[in-house]
């Protein structure tokens, strides 16, 4: 399945709290549930100002959706097209 790399800007990320983070995992698994099995949620990284989230999905589309439903921005959504560590350079 497809994987994407989704851009937030959230002002302020960094400094949200502990609950607070959970209340925004707990909401975007809310959405997830209702949309199905084919979109799944990674990870993500808080940075200061953004969240870089890591999705499966088949299609920028479902994301998208995925985003409205749950009240987050995305700024930009980018499939991944490989993937590299430092493995690669062996």
């Amino acid at each position: 399945m497809p994987q994407f790399v989704i851009e937030r800007e959230m002002p302020g990320a960094g400094k949200l709290g502990p609950e607070e983070l959970k209340g925004a995992s707990q909401g975007s698994c809310n959405v997830l549930r209702e949309l199905g099995p084919e979109i799944q949620w990674v990870h993500s990284y808080v940075t200061d100002d953004k969240i870089y989230c890591v999705y499966r999905a088949p299609s920028e589309e479902l994301i998208r959706k995925h985003a409205v439903t749950a009240g987050f921005p995305a700024n930009s959504i980018a499939q991944v097209r490989a993937t590299i560590d430092p493995t690669t350079a062996e």
